[in-house]
């Protein structure tokens, strides 16, 4: 089985968050990995759907945990 590969606007309709805002994280380096296509400003970008379920599984909080 491959991992899909999603373009911002894929991850907009799965997961809520806006190509926008994936660029802001991306700026800040604090977002999911993704993948580059070409270099410079006009590079295609992607996220892999396993990259995305694992930044998601590491962002979550076990509520009554020392973060809580």
């Amino acid at each position: 089985m491959t991992d899909e590969l999603l373009s911002p606007k894929q991850v907009h309709a799965d997961y809520g968050f806006s190509p926008q805002t994936l660029a802001n994280w991306r700026w800040a380096g604090i977002g999911p990995d993704y993948i580059k296509t070409s270099p410079g400003r006009g590079g295609r970008i992607r996220y892999r759907r396993s990259a995305l379920e694992q930044w998601l599984r590491d962002q979550t909080v076990t509520t009554g945990g020392s973060a809580a």
